[in-house]
């Protein structure tokens, strides 16, 4: 088991954003995992993301890791974010771009507001 948190660990850590999903960014494999993809990629964040499904080590380890039960689970500069709901929460309310803004992430602003008057 320490050598699957050694590697989630430095995944975490070599990139500034991290998502662990069902399915990759392209093709996401479950709802909740499609959403927070997409909500992403519609902002241009640049994203590493992790096929849980591909590794069953991985699948529980990062349960594990982040003592959150489900996937999936977004790092930001190594810092545990939240799930679906939380992700959806942060965009609605501004509180993501901020977390972007304040850590250095590269994310278009103008498709954030978009996201929010769509859901307004």
């Amino acid at each position: 088991m320490t050598d699957v948190k050694d590697q989630i660990q430095d995944t975490v850590a070599a990139n500034d954003v991290v998502l662990f999903m069902k399915g990759t960014k392209e093709m996401p494999q479950c709802g909740f995992s499609s959403r927070v993809a997409g909500v992403l990629n519609y902002m241009g964040v640049d994203f590493k993301d992790v096929n849980v499904l591909a590794d069953d080590g991985i699948r529980q380890g990062i349960k594990d890791f982040s003592d959150w039960p489900t996937i999936p689970q977004l790092y930001v500069k190594g810092e545990f974010v939240g799930g679906c709901d939380i992700i959806t929460e942060m965009t609605l309310s501004g509180e993501l771009d901020t977390m972007f803004e304040t850590n250095g992430v590269t994310f278009d602003k103008d498709a954030a507001e978009k996201i929010r008057e769509a859901n307004g």
